[in-house]
């Protein structure tokens, strides 16, 4: 037991901060759009429909790319594909910078390069945060990962908690050496991925038995184990790449998915639109809009530990998003921005609380090139909700001029999730390490 905890507390400090580092340069560069819309929509002259497709249409590129990009990461391992991923997403993220001259260049209007920017940001990225899941089980036995993936995801709501601000000072740079303030918020926030590309290749390393940094016998305990588990799993049952993106399983966990990101990216993309309309500065707009973020960092960190240690998978994920649909749909019943912010927020606990936790659903059933397919089709079918919600959000908004239909139906998806989730068959048993009977408590260093 003394060897495991300092094995996993060695391998989360090596891996950990450094991923939850490139996950938030990844997410912020994904959602920064939402706060450039502020100014770019009347720049680029973008009705809400236009803005919304061009921000959801990433998401179909990403779906397209998702699966081989995972099996090429598999292949050739994560190091340099990583790094490969995060150096074209940091070009392109730049490029959304330069839209009104490649518009004047190429004689397409600013509408026609907003959306190809993006499906080309896109089709860059993917591959990205499915590999990261796949990446973790290469490195950390089920019974640690939850809270793993709770720590990696992080990145998420704190890109927003630490982004939105930034983004929103960002903003005043406007007219500053004849740039607008959206175009100097691309540019200098896709430096940290061309950067960090770099560090990826230097500092990453494909798997256990290649690590130096851990003494021979932590990584051969911890090589043993996760060869064990894989066994295991196996031995119940083999599945080949195909087999794994026809499961029912992985399609049904991918609609789950598909609940989960819609109240998430559906909001993401409009609460700081929401948010402004209280009368607020853009800086006051940014230090607003990461209320919920906040809620949900500690709810997601807090909840995939508490998935860890009760072994229980389902209802943890099933309550956090009747949680997110809950909040979503009363924020709709209030106009003081008082009580809409803390229905969000408390909508923002659930949305990324259930986030970590479904990663361990696939996760306990495949393994190898199987995980890594399985892992990219959730994901693929997931993220084509990144495309639906704020597609449907911004066309609800221009016919209605509210946002609230719009938010009723995110708060709709996350409960078709939660029903999908309580109806799923999921193998707890294959979870935990040969011949250990229940859940094993979180070594103290660990947690």
């Amino acid at each position: 037991m003394e060897l495991e905890t300092r094995t996993i507390a060695r391998v989360t400090k090596r891996l950990i901060p450094f991923l939850i580092v490139c996950y938030f340069v990844a997410y912020l560069d994904r959602v920064n759009v939402g706060f450039a819309a502020l100014q770019m929509n009347a720049d680029l002259g973008l009705s809400a429909a236009a803005y919304g497709f061009g921000a959801g249409i990433f998401f179909i590129a990403y779906f397209f790319f998702e699966v081989p990009s995972n099996l090429l990461l598999e292949r050739f391992g994560a190091r340099v594909w990583i790094a490969r991923i995060m150096f074209t997403w940091g070009l392109l993220s730049g490029a959304m910078a330069f839209i009104p001259a490649i518009a004047r260049g190429t004689g397409l209007s600013n509408e026609a390069v907003f959306y190809t920017i993006r499906v080309l940001l896109g089709a860059a990225e993917a591959g990205f945060f499915p590999g990261i899941i796949f990446y973790l089980t290469l490195w950390f036995p089920s019974a640690y990962r939850a809270r793993m993936v709770g720590y990696f995801m992080a990145a998420i709501p704190l890109s927003t908690v630490i982004g939105a601000p930034v983004s929103g000072l960002l903003l005043g740079l406007h007219g500053a050496w004849g740039f607008n303030g959206w175009q100097w918020m691309f540019v200098l926030e896709a430096i940290p991925a061309l950067i960090l590309s770099v560090c990826v290749l230097l500092y990453l390393t494909d798997q256990p038995a290649q690590a130096a940094w851990l003494d021979p016998a932590a990584r051969d305990w911890l090589a043993t184990r996760l060869a064990q588990e894989r066994r295991q799993r196996e031995a119940a049952r083999h599945f080949g790449v195909v087999e794994a993106l026809l499961n029912p399983r992985v399609l049904a966990i991918g609609l789950i998915y598909f609940g989960a990101v819609s109240t998430n990216y559906g909001l993401s993309f409009f609460l700081p639109t929401i948010v402004k309309d209280f009368g607020l500065t853009n800086a006051q707009t940014g230090f607003v809009t990461a209320l919920p973020y906040l809620v949900g960092t500690i709810g997601m960190v807090w909840w995939g530990r508490q998935s860890d240690r009760t072994g229980e998978r389902k209802l943890h994920v099933a309550l956090p998003l009747l949680i997110a649909a809950a909040g979503i749909a009363a924020s709709t019943a209030f106009t003081d921005p008082g009580a809409k912010m803390l229905a969000l927020s408390i909508a923002g606990f659930g949305i990324f609380a259930c986030l970590p936790v479904i990663w361990t659903l696939p996760t306990a059933f495949l393994a190898g090139p199987a995980a890594a397919g399985g892992i990219a089709a959730i994901n693929s079918i997931g993220n084509l909700a990144g495309f639906a919600g704020p597609y449907a959000m911004g066309w609800i908004k221009d016919r209605t001029g509210s946002f609230d239909l719009g938010l009723l139906c995110l708060a709709a998806a996350g409960l078709v999730g939660m029903a999908i989730v309580l109806l799923l068959r999921h193998d707890a048993h294959l979870e935990r390490a040969p011949g250990e009977a229940r859940p094993r408590p979180v070594p103290v260093s660990a947690r």
